[in-house]
C-alpha cells in the first residue's frame, strides 16, 4: 500500500517547528509494510490543503494528515477535508464531553465555546479518542481511499499514532511486518554497503538496506511473513549473517545508542565510569545523564575547559600542560587518571582536543582530538581526527561517540580496535 503524508501547519513553512511528525510517521509506516511516496506541507490554507488532497487521492491508497484538529480559527483541516471528500460533520456528544471533562480535571476550568468544533467529526469516521490532549483523530475511507486525521502537537501526534492508527492500519495490510536496527559505528555507509552487496542486491524477503546517521550507521533487516514468529525465523539467521560480516563495529541490534549499551555494560559487570572532558563540554556526562537510572553507573564529571581547571581539579601536572599542551597524549592520560581518582569510579574517559573553528596555538588542525579510559588496569588513549571542516557541533558529537566506543571496546576486551 502507497501512503502520502500532508502536515498542515503555516508555522511549518515559516521554519519556526520542525516537522518531527512526518519522520515519527513515516517510521511507523515503514514498520507496517507501507511504503510512504510523498511528504507535503500546506500552510493553514483550505485552498491549499485541497489541492494537496486533490493530487494525493489520485495517487495514493492512504493519506495522513497531521495538524490543523485545534479549536482556533485557522484549525480547517477537517472542514476542508470532508469538503474534498463529500463527507459531513456532525457532533459526537461522547467526544465533546470527554473535552469538557478534560478541561475541568486538567486545567481547572470551564472548555471554551470554540472547543466544540473539536467533537465535529465527519459522519460514519472511525474516532480516535486522544487521553492526552483535546484533538480527538479520525479516520474513514472513500473511493478506495483511506484517510486518517492525527493531531500536530508531536506528544498527541505519536500517542495517536501509535495507539490508534497503527491498529487501524494493520486490519489493511496482509500478514506483518518485523524489522532489526543493526547500529554500527567506525565504518561508514559506503564501506557497509560494499561489505552487504551479496545480501543487499538479492535478498527479497527478508531484506537489507543501508542508513547513515550522525557519525554512524545502521542496516534494517526487515521481513515479511503471516507471523511474528514466521518473520523472526527469516530475519534471525540475516541478523547473525551481518553481525558475523562486519565484526565489532556492529554495537549492537535494537539499541538507540552507544552509551545505551555502554551503559548496560557496566551495570552488568558493576562498575562506574566518570568523565572529564575539555573539548565535549559535558556532552558525555550529559548523554549518560539522560540515560534512566545512570546513576547506577554514572559517578560524575569534570568539564575542564581551561589548563587552569585541569591542574587545579584533576591534577594535571603543570608541567605536562607547558611542555605538550592541553591537546595532547599526556594529558589526557592525566585527565582521566585525575577524574577516575576524585570521583572514585572504577573507570574514567577524558577527552581534549580542538573543536575549531581554528587550529590551536600549538598547530593542532580542527577535529584533533585525544580520548584516554583509565581504569585498575591502567590506562589507554587514542588520537582521533573527527573532522577538519565540520563545525565544532559535528566534532564534539564525533569525540563523544568515540569516547563511549572507546568504553564499550575495553569493556569487551577488543580495545584496541
Amino acid at each position: 500500500m502507497i501512503a502520502e503524508l500532508i502536515a498542515v501547519g503555516t508555522e511549518l513553512l515559516l521554519g519556526d517547528v520542525a516537522n518531527t511528525d512526518a519522520q515519527m510517521v513515516s517510521r511507523g509506516l515503514s514498520a507496517l509494510g507501507i511504503t510512504v511516496h510523498r511528504h507535503t506541507v500546506v500552510g493553514d490554507n483550505p485552498q491549499r490543503l485541497t489541492d494537496a488532497l486533490e493530487t494525493a487521492r489520485r495517487r495514493a491508497d492512504i493519506i495522513i494528515t497531521t495538524g490543523g484538529l485545534g479549536p482556533t480559527y485557522d484549525d480547517l483541516t477537517k472542514q476542508t477535508i470532508c469538503k474534498a471528500f463529500g463527507r459531513e460533520l456532525e457532533l459526537h456528544q461522547d467526544i465533546l464531553e470527554e473535552i469538557q471533562t478534560w478541561f475541568q480535571t486538567k486545567m481547572g476550568k470551564k472548555m471554551p465555546e470554540n472547543n466544540v468544533q473539536q467533537a465535529m467529526l465527519p459522519v460514519g469516521c472511525t474516532v480516535f479518542t486522544n487521553p492526552v490532549g483535546t484533538a480527538p483523530g479520525c479516520a474513514f475511507e472513500e473511493g478506495g481511499v483511506h484517510v486518517l486525521m492525527l493531531p500536530g502537537p508531536p506528544f498527541e501526534c505519536q500517542y495517536m499514532f501509535e495507539n490508534r492508527a497503527v491498529p487501524y492500519l494493520e486490519e489493511l495490510t496482509d500478514g506483518v511486518i518485523v524489522s532489526h536496527e543493526i547500529r554500527i559505528f567506525g565504518m561508514g555507509e559506503s564501506s557497509v554497503e560494499e561489505a552487504l552487496h551479496e545480501p543487499m542486491t538479492t535478498l527479497t524477503n527478508p531484506t537489507l538496506a543501508p542508513y547513515a546517521k550522525t557519525n554512524e550507521c545502521m542496516v534494517r533487516a526487515t521481513a515479511r511473513a503471516e507471523s511474528r514468529e514466521k518473520a523472526e525465523e527469516l530475519l534471525q539467521p540475516l541478523v547473525a549473517q551481518v553481525q558475523e560480516i562486519l565484526g565489532d563495529v556492529v554495537y549492537g541490534v535494537d539499541v538507540e545508542s552507544l552509551e545505551e549499551v555502554v551503559s548496560a555494560l557496566l551495570l552488568e559487570r558493576g562498575l562506574t565510569l566518570s568523565a572529564a572532558e575539555s573539548c565535549t563540554g559535558g556532552l558525555i556526562a550529559k548523554r549518560m545523564t539522560d540515560l534512566p537510572g545512570a546513576s547506577r553507573v554514572f559517578r560524575g564529571g569534570v568539564v575542564s575547559y581551561t589548563n587552569g581547571v585541569k591542574a587545579g581539579v584533576l591534577g594535571v601536572p603543570e608541567t605536562l600542560l607547558e611542555e605538550y599542551g592541553a591537546v595532547s597524549e599526556p594529558v589526557a592520560r592525566a585527565m582521566a587518571e585525575g577524574c577516575r581518582r576524585i570521583c572514585g569510579s572504577d573507570l574514567a574517559v577524558s577527552v581534549t582536543g580542538v573543536a575549531g573553528p581554528d587550529t590551536d596555538e600549538r598547530g593542532n588542525e580542527v577535529g584533533t582530538v585525544y580520548i584516554a579510559l583509565a581504569s585498575g588496569e591502567g590506562t589507554v588513549c587514542q588520537r582521533l581526527s573527527c573532522g577538519k571542516g565540520r563545525g565544532r557541533d559535528r566534532v564534539r558529537t564525533a569525540a563523544a561517540h568515540h569516547a563511549f566506543d572507546l568504553i564499550r571496546r575495553t569493556l569487551l576486551g577488543k580495545f584496541p580496535a
